[in-house]
């Protein structure tokens, strides 16, 4: 097996954001926003309703410099729908090593979820690109900083209950990179005014500048 490797906008930004919402019809304009801040790896969640559609449109309006994938992901069929809907990556909860190992054959990064060092390790093992922590809040930095101790050569994603406050804390600890949901979108997803998304394009700026990175002008224009 040839691990993939990590996706190129999360690798150089080192944010993943998730977009989950009760309605997708928001989605398309949050995605503008995000980019237009330098945020560029974009996780649509499929619990989400009409995710994969969203998806396919986000995809299609945003061009190769955005990279789009889907979450949830938690069954072969959700893995293979989401590729064929143009999922750039796949992100899961759970470790499910053949939903890993199929991403992988087919040169996809897939970062399922992990807690302990077994799941971390199996996950790894299957061929994961790197291994979402979640919920990373519950155990904080100290547990991703626990993890890395033994594991150092597992590439860990922060994920779950982390803030644009927080994200600064994770990386020092060890992370490659943090993934952010509701504290980045605070409801622009279902109110997305030109203020509200004015407002995500600022607050993606302000993430990137507390992780150390500085959007280039014009990287990823809206």
């Amino acid at each position: 097996m040839e691990r993939p490797p990590l996706t190129p906008q999360l690798g150089r930004t080192r944010v993943m954001a998730i977009l989950r919402s009760a309605d997708a019809s928001g989605l398309p304009a949050v995605a503008r926003a995000l980019a237009a801040g330098g945020v560029t790896c974009l996780e649509v969640t499929l619990t989400t309703p009409g995710a994969l559609d969203s998806l396919a449109r986000i995809r299609d309006a945003l061009g190769p410099d955005v990279a789009v994938g889907a979450g949830t992901v938690i069954t072969g069929d959700q893995a293979r729908d989401a590729l064929a809907a143009g999922a750039e990556f796949l992100v899961a909860p759970v470790v499910d090593t053949a939903v890993v190992r199929n991403a992988a054959d087919r040169g996809v990064p897939c970062y399922p979820g992990a807690w302990t060092p077994t799941e971390v390790s199996q996950a790894w093992q299957a061929g994961a690109a790197a291994v979402k922590l979640f919920p990373a809040s519950t155990g904080g930095p100290a547990h991703l900083r626990q993890l890395r101790a033994p594991l150092p050569d597992i590439p860990l994603v922060a994920v779950g209950g982390v803030g644009i406050e927080e994200a600064r804390d994770y990386l020092d600890a060890g992370a490659c990179a943090v993934g952010i949901g509701s504290p980045l979108l605070r409801g622009a997803d279902q109110d997305p005014t030109p203020q509200a998304l004015d407002a995500l394009t600022t607050r993606a700026r302000t993430l990137l500048e507390a992780v150390g990175i500085t959007a280039r002008a014009g990287e990823a224009s809206a």
